[in-house]
């Protein structure tokens, strides 16, 4: 596929939009991209413009054009910002993407996302993997990728955007309570190679120095460890409520019964217990930093 040339450069094309297919399971999803795709294509045609046009001037190929129109692709906010201008719509169609944004994530990641940004204290203790709130862009894509069966590249780069906005938990003020306690085995896996690795060192240091975070390393020479269970997960909010979940515990399904909770919250307080003080764990990690 070939893509016209313009003053700003190549269009895109399909080829050039990883990650943005929209996921046939997510009824809401194709609704609204189904629904902003058909505004586009009756306000493009009130004006006159044939498709190829239209791509002209907004940056993007015929092709992709018919394909965000059909509610096959999800556009881009710079898209619909475009759009908007040359349609005259007047703001209408620039204010999708506050829903368009949303269908860019899986339908889970959107609701843990939801969870995440209401709760005023957050708690994850993660036993193969470092926390998705921590990874660093190349270091999510790394993982993803290696899953099995793997992922399509679109597949990929739609959950690896989706990771990455839940780090906006970081940016919120009030800023909530975050802990972390990750094992030095998978921070010693230099996952993605020795660049990714270090990339990856380098930001927990930087967040396990914010004045809200506390990350934990638990070591390997730890004798007792009540973290063999796997992942547990702790979320409380403003209202007294609170959700958790813990791989060996309840199915691993998500609870807020009281005592479940209790329950969580006395394992987790256990495995920060077990693991290095926060001094100790940034001071680890600055060590690893010097092997790399």
């Amino acid at each position: 596929m070939t893509a016209v040339e313009t003053e700003t450069g190549q269009l895109k094309t399909e080829a050039d939009e990883p990650g943005w297919e929209v996921d046939p399971d997510d009824e809401w999803g194709v609704a609204v991209i189904t629904t902003v795709g058909r505004q586009l294509k009756l306000r493009r045609e009130a004006v006159g413009m044939r498709a190829a046009d239209f791509g002209r001037v907004v940056g993007y190929g015929e092709d992709m054009v018919y394909k965000i129109e059909g509610g096959k692709r999800i556009p881009r906010q710079e898209f619909l910002d475009k759009a908007d201008e040359v349609l005259e719509a007047g703001g209408l169609i620039a204010a999708a993407w506050e829903d368009v944004k949303k269908v860019r994530y899986p339908k889970t990641v959107r609701a843990l996302g939801k969870l995440e940004a209401k709760a005023v204290e957050i708690a994850v203790y993660e036993c193969h993997i470092i926390a998705g709130l921590l990874q660093t862009p190349d270091h999510a894509r790394t993982v993803i990728g290696a899953a099995q069966p793997p992922y399509s590249p679109d597949d990929v780069e739609r959950m690896v955007a989706a990771r990455l906005a839940r780090h906006s938990v970081f940016d919120r003020k009030p800023a909530p309570a975050l802990s972390f306690v990750l094992e030095e085995g998978v921070l010693r896996r230099p996952i993605g190679g020795r660049m990714v690795w270090r990339q990856q060192l380098e930001h927990l240091v930087n967040v396990g120095r914010l004045h809200n975070v506390v990350l934990q390393v638990m070591p390997m020479n730890c004798e007792t460890h009540s973290g063999l269970d796997g992942r547990v997960e702790l979320l409380k909010f403003a209202d007294g409520t609170a959700m958790g979940r813990s791989d060996g515990a309840f199915n691993g399904r998500p609870t807020s019964d009281p005592k479940h909770l209790r329950i969580l919250e006395l394992r987790y307080g256990t495995i920060r217990a077990q693991a290095l003080s926060p001094r100790e764990s940034l001071a680890f990690i600055d060590t690893l930093l010097g092997e790399t």
